[in-house]
């Protein structure tokens, strides 16, 4: 494990960009951009136009380490390059900010009120690829739409298995049980969840992070923080639009911000690089900000 990356994840103030949008939700990222599916005919034209979007996002002079930890990436966006480099190492290197890999190939169909990950084929083949090129870290979602104990102890199980599988591969992972903001038991299906999560923490000799919905309650997490196992928590937006966003997650202290639609919120490709720069910056500070609190 790099010292100097996990010193930056552990210590440092600021939050972690999710640029990690795959082929099932970049169409909506897109059309939220401005560009229309009657823009592109193929998914490789797709793809196309979301790294060009991602690329312009992470080119801007107002991405930068003063205020952003690491970003988390599509495969897609790993096995490309910005200004002649592999992603990666155009954010190290140039940057000095981290690398997440989007692991999860998708949710299962809803079951016992929640969706776990598919399988991951060839999964070890890829943690080690994202080792070689130098990714920090893992992130994995699954889902938890309502209250049922067995759904939501299936979830938590089955994100630390695969996060035991990631960590000895050199990777550090980021376990993200989102609970739905829609869902009519949040509150009650976070207490089940703290609770399983705690008692796995006590079982495990790695560290982790974990990415979770801001909680019904403020500070709930607080305990999960704390834990020595935990490098970091980390907040999902949820669907909620940036300003909500920032006000619930402000009051969540020590945990910062993941955010993915809050952090593109307004960009459009008809921008010029000036009002696309000022528009970004203005987002990145007040997610800063919140996550600072």
């Amino acid at each position: 494990m790099n010292q100097e990356k996990l010193n930056i994840m552990k210590n440092k103030e600021g939050f972690i960009a999710a640029l990690d949008q795959s082929g099932g939700s970049s169409a909506k990222t897109l059309k939220n951009y401005g560009i229309l599916e009657s823009d592109y005919n193929t998914d490789e034209e797709m793809f196309d136009l979301i790294h060009e979007m991602r690329t312009r996002v992470m080119t801007s002079k107002s991405f930068t380490n003063e205020k952003i930890l690491g970003v988390i990436l599509f495969e897609e966006t790993m096995n490309r390059k910005i200004l002649n480099k592999l992603t990666s190492d155009y954010l190290w290197e140039d940057k000095q900010i981290l690398s997440f890999l989007k692991i999860d190939k998708g949710l299962e169909e809803e079951q016992n009120g929640v969706q776990l990950m598919k399988d991951i084929p060839n999964l070890t083949e890829l943690l080690k690829k994202a080792h070689d090129l130098g990714i920090f870290g893992t992130k994995m979602r699954s889902v938890i739409h309502s209250y049922n104990e067995t759904g939501i102890k299936k979830i938590v199980k089955q994100q630390f298995d695969l996060a035991k599988i990631i960590y000895n591969n050199g990777l550090i992972p980021i376990i993200e049980p989102e609970v739905s903001i829609d869902s009519k038991d949040k509150e009650k299906c976070e207490e089940l969840l703290k609770k399983e999560v705690l008692r796995y923490l006590d079982e495990i000799d790695f560290e982790v992070i974990f990415k979770f919905t801001i909680p019904t309650i403020d500070n709930y997490y607080s305990d999960i923080i704390e834990n020595k196992k935990v490098i970091r928590v980390v907040a999902l937006s949820g669907g909620y639009k940036r300003e909500d966003a920032c006000l619930k997650l402000s009051r969540n202290h020590n945990m910062i911000a993941s955010f993915s639609r809050a952090l593109l919120e307004n960009l459009k490709v008809s921008d010029t690089d000036q009002e696309f720069d000022s528009k970004l910056a203005e987002s990145i500070d007040k997610i800063y900000k919140a996550s600072i609190q």
